[in-house]
């Protein structure tokens, strides 16, 4: 007997330049595994086409006329089974990465990104795993590694871990080091739903929302660079 096609990952895209739109809905609606399912040129519209058309992933463009999209993600991500977002802009400036991902976006991905990894992107954030542009990866590297900044951080991030146990604290490090639940099943010798269980225990004790803000918070207390689970 086939087993049944897997449902498409449905897809809104949110930005204010109708030919980026455009340009956006035919290649990700040519790519096998996705559907487009609704544009929008600002973020205020997106509450109300989340609501109607259930998009697994927004991609979402940062300025925008009325409500920028920082903003719309920040309040997206705070509703319950809210979708993921990508975050898809032109604009790699600190204070954009490090909002966009605070505020709970799974990916920050440059506007020049080839085609095939903007459709891998998707993909990749609708199962669950974080995406980020090389560029912003070497910005968190360097805000990860600079000056007494870096030390205030480190203190008020191993505060807010202190609640968590010895094996939370081992998913988090995993988590922080890009690791997937099934890579972090084998390090740990865990099931892959008790990694579930885990990851959703520290969303829960650190009052976040989604792997990319345990990432963050791991690599500010310093616990990537220092510790790690034993292979």
């Amino acid at each position: 007997m086939t087993a049944p096609a897997a449902s498409p990952i449905r897809v809104l895209i949110v930005d204010d330049d109708p030919l980026l739109r455009a340009g956006l809905a035919m290649m990700l609606g040519g790519a096998p595994g996705l559907e487009v399912v609704g544009e929008a040129g600002d973020g205020a519209e997106v509450p109300e086409l989340v609501a109607s058309r259930c998009p697994d992933v927004v991609l979402m463009d940062i300025r925008m006329p009325s409500t920028d999209g920082l903003t719309a993600t920040e309040r997206l991500r705070a509703r319950a089974d809210a979708p993921e977002v990508v975050v898809l802009t032109t604009f790699d400036a600190d204070e954009h990465v490090l909002r966009a991902l605070g505020g709970g976006a799974a990916g920050f991905v440059l506007k020049d990104t080839p085609p095939a990894e903007i459709v891998e992107a998707v993909h990749r954030v609708a199962q669950g795993h974080p995406v980020l542009s090389p560029s912003v990866i070497r910005r968190l590297i360097t805000r990860a590694t600079g000056g007494d900044a870096r030390g205030r951080r480190r203190e008020r991030a191993r505060e807010r871990l202190s609640v968590l146990n010895d094996r939370e604290r081992d998913v988090a490090v995993a988590v922080g080091q890009g690791r997937s639940n099934a890579e972090i099943g084998a390090a740990l010798h865990l099931s892959v739903p008790t990694v579930k269980t885990h990851v959703s225990r520290l969303l829960a004790k650190l009052d976040l929302n989604n792997r990319v803000q345990i990432a963050l918070l791991a690599h500010d207390a310093g616990l990537v660079e220092d510790t790690g689970p034993e292979d």
